[in-house]
């Protein structure tokens, strides 16, 4: 019998539910957020859905309790923790895991960072005002910038939880700017004319995740795009996780 775990939180978690749906396979998604469920049920109410973040040992008993024999890691690509502990569950039940990758943009153009620390020294050797599409999730490492509160805007989705933890860090409600991604062009220059920013803070989303339309906005108000660079990872494509679910399951 198949029985398949998606992990989602990203696009390719969406595409993977559609998939699914269209070609009536029954799988269970187990996403971080309230939102993440959201979506998924708006493809199909057919779907078992877990929320919440999830440690190793969680993710364990989940996969033991539902006997899954097969686990999809569809989450974003930066979210590495996470893939940790699913690979870490995994190993130890020794349950067949694929990691979808979602692909690199080809483009190169601006800065690169390995990491926050990296980021934050960049940004406080200028006095340029920031636009931060990172979300409300790393809100709390702006506040390192020097004269955050004047400097930085943050973009984020449209929740009341992440607008108030944003506020409780000390950011003004007018530089926070809400919505849904991915953005497109106009988007993107509306809000880097708003904020006047000098530096578009990004990871490397792919075009899946709107990384070019941020790319050719940051080029035409000639802002400089600062890129966070993605994890170095293993893995398959959304095309080969979406073969194996249809040989996996018969519906070839």
């Amino acid at each position: 019998m198949f029985k398949a775990l998606v992990f989602a939180g990203t696009t390719e978690g969406r595409q993977l539910a559609e998939f699914c749906a269209e070609s009536h396979i029954d799988v269970d998604f187990s996403v971080a957020s309230e939102r993440g469920g959201e979506i998924i049920s708006a493809v199909s109410d057919k779907f078992g859905i877990f929320i919440g973040k999830k440690n190793s040992a969680e993710i364990k008993e989940l996969i033991s309790r539902e006997n899954y024999g097969i686990v999809f890691d569809a989450t974003h690509p930066y979210a590495v923790e996470v893939s940790k502990n699913i690979s870490k569950a995994c190993s130890e039940l020794n349950v067949e895991l694929f990691r979808v990758m979602r692909e690199k943009s080809t483009e190169k153009f601006g800065l690169y960072v390995k990491d926050l620390e990296e980021l934050i020294t960049l940004l406080n050797g200028s006095d340029k005002p920031i636009l931060s599409t990172l979300g409300s999730k790393e809100a709390a490492i702006f506040k390192r910038v020097k004269n955050f509160r004047e400097r930085v805007w943050l973009r984020i989705l449209p929740d009341e939880k992440a607008i108030e933890y944003c506020l409780e860090c000390g950011f003004r409600r007018e530089q926070i700017i809400t919505g849904c991604g991915p953005f497109s062009v106009e988007e993107n220059l509306r809000d880097l004319r708003a904020s006047n920013a000098g530096f578009l803070i990004t990871k490397d989303s792919g075009k899946i995740g709107g990384y070019p339309e941020k790319t050719a906005s940051a080029k035409e108000l000639g802002v400089t795009l600062v890129t966070i660079d993605r994890p170095d990872e293993n893995g398959i494509s959304l095309a080969d996780a979406v073969r194996i679910i249809k040989e996996r399951s018969g519906k070839t």
